[in-house]
């Protein structure tokens, strides 16, 4: 029986099969799109350790790699919608300040190029370190109270933000405008910082109000400058804000308004301050101590002097009277609570230190009635007994310094050419420059002449940054000579770098003159001093830069002030 063939499909319209041919084979899959993530770990690790999918072009990995990511950032770019405008700036504040004479602001620009800060190395050269002059430059234009060019204000603040010994003049100079630059660029935030406020408008101190507004919701920088502000101008407010909100504010912020206190400091504050000796936090009942102890008529400087005058005695029982001490035997509570610290440093005894403390913090009247009615000169000219002479008379220079007593300091620090130049009472350089800031400055600048003149300049830097610039002349005279010597001696000069920049900065121009004849390099004989004509490329220097501080001082002051537009 024959199968019956299959029935053929219906015609077409066109005679055709409607039967649709086999389908062809599906196209191969696209590899996925890596995403940018993957590029950029396999650009990091490497097509070598982690390759990209199979290239269906068979391009090289890292050829396939750079294209992927060539798709990928116009992809990203792509996707991204249009940001809406920012709000244009304000305007720049107006300056009214007068201009800088032309010279002067070519200068400026000359010193603000100039930011190598000089050759590394021990030997620097004859040339002037221009970047060391900058300071100078700003307070003598600070001076003439001139404004800085706008041009120079973004090199200006790229030298403050490099050199923080720089922002208090630079930003003086600067001006308000320095201000606005800082809110524009990161860069020069810290203008914003060190202006009370971070620049913020304060309150008239008049406007109460606005003034209770401003501490009760202000952040923490526009509080401490306000605070600052009303201090100067209106002591007694101040204060009421500070009580009004104490109890709730946090310990680190407590010490930071108490702080504040030491501007105008007065009798009408020891109320507050007492108040603050029972505070929770151990460092502000410390500095509210140390307030109280600089008001010697306070009570807390009373129970200081009771205490003292107990450890400390006039023994007369041999031929000539000694000071007797009998440090205290205990740290009772009382004591702590007026900031006595309790536990002593590693390496101090605590009697030695209890004693250091109650005497640091008693008026130094005391000593003239419990000492025979003698002054600061003969009460430390008296021989303490039993080795506690350094004890005390380091307690009293830091008691000098504290309540700023002119007598006292000039009695501790003795004569300049006394043996070690210790005075019967400094006990290090740090004291002692500490007391000669309590002198007027040509007194200062004398007795550190005459130190200088005794012992010369190995531990005379310190001490010469105190003093007033320019130099007097005794004192420059008086450093001149000490280098003049080191170089006779065979010093290198680099061993007195220090004190030749500072005479630099420091001597007054006019002494270039009588410089001049140490100009000139000696023969070099067979046992002559090592480094003679280094001594001479020295003082080069030396004198190069006084002319160009003479130079840079006529300028500023060659013009009348022009205001500025």
């Amino acid at each position: 029986m024959n199968a019956t063939p299959p029935a053929a499909p219906p015609a077409g319209p066109s005679g055709t099969s409607a039967t649709p041919p086999p389908s062809a084979s599906p196209a191969p899959a696209a590899p996925p799109t890596p995403s940018w993530e993957d590029l950029v770990t396999t650009a990091l690790l490497g097509t070598d350790r982690r390759p990209l999918a199979q290239d269906p072009d068979g391009r090289a990995a890292p050829v396939a790699l750079l294209d992927a990511a060539a798709v990928a950032t116009v992809r990203r770019r792509a996707g991204l919608r249009p940001a809406r405008a920012a709000r244009r700036p304000e305007r720049a504040p107006e300056d009214p300040r007068p201009a800088l004479p032309p010279a002067a602001a070519r200068r400026l620009a000359l010193l603000l190029a100039d930011r190598s800060g000089g050759p590394s190395g021990g030997r620097r050269g004859s040339s002037p370190d221009l970047m060391e002059l900058l300071p100078q430059w700003l307070a003598a234009a600070n001076a003439h109270g001139y404004a800085a060019p706008p041009q120079a204000l973004p090199a200006l603040l790229d030298a403050a933000r490099g050199r923080t010994d720089l922002r208090p003049a630079a930003l003086a100079f600067a001006g308000p405008r320095a201000l606005w630059l800082a809110r524009l660029n990161a860069d020069w935030r810290f203008a914003l910082r060190a202006v009370p406020g971070g620049g913020t408008a304060l309150p008239d101190p008049d406007d109460a109000e606005a003034v209770r507004r401003l501490w009760q919701e202000g952040l923490f920088a526009e509080r401490v400058a306000l605070l600052g502000v009303l201090r100067a101008r209106t002591p007694a407010l101040a204060r009421e804000l500070l009580v009004s909100t104490w109890p709730t504010e946090r310990a680190e912020d407590r010490l930071m308004f108490l702080d504040s206190l030491r501007a105008g400091l007065c009798g009408e504050d020891e109320p507050f301050l007492e108040q603050a000796l029972g505070d929770r936090s151990r460092n502000v009942r410390a500095t509210a101590a140390e307030l109280l102890s600089a008001l010697p008529d306070s009570a807390l400087a009373a129970r200081m002097a009771v205490r003292a005058a107990a450890c400390v005695a006039l023994d007369r029982m041999g031929n000539s009277p000694v000071i007797a001490v009998e440090a205290p035997l205990e740290c009772d509570s009382g004591m702590e609570r007026d900031g006595v610290v309790a536990k002593p440093p590693a390496g101090r005894g605590e009697r030695s230190w209890w004693l250091g403390q109650l005497v640091e913090a008693a008026p130094l009247a005391t000593w003239t009635e419990r000492l025979g009615g003698r002054g600061a000169p003969e009460i430390v000219a008296l021989p303490v007994a039993d080795g506690w002479q350094g004890e005390l008379h380091a307690a009293w220079c830091r008691a000098a310094v504290r309540q700023g007593d002119t007598a006292w300091s000039r009695a501790l620090l003795g004569s300049p050419s006394a043996p070690e130049a210790g005075g019967p009472g400094a006990v290090s350089l740090a004291e002692r420059a500490k007391l000669l800031a309590a002198l007027g400055p040509d007194e200062r600048a004398e007795w550190v002449a005459g130190f200088i003149a005794t012992h010369g300049l190995s531990e005379a830097f310190q001490l010469l940054g105190g003093c007033a610039v320019p130099w007097q002349p005794s004192l420059g005279r008086a450093v001149v000579d000490a280098l003049n010597i080191a170089r006779d001696a065979g010093s290198y000069p680099w061993s007195f770098s220090g004190v030749m920049g500072l005479a630099e900065r420091c001597l007054d121009p006019a002494e270039a003159l009588r410089l001049e004849a140490l100009l000139a390099v000696p023969d070099e004989r067979e046992d002559a001093a090592p480094g003679a004509g280094y001594w001479a490329e020295a003082f080069q220097r030396l004198v190069t830069t006084l002319r160009l501080r003479a130079e840079m001082a006529g300028e500023l002051g060659a013009a009348p002030p022009v205001p500025s537009r």
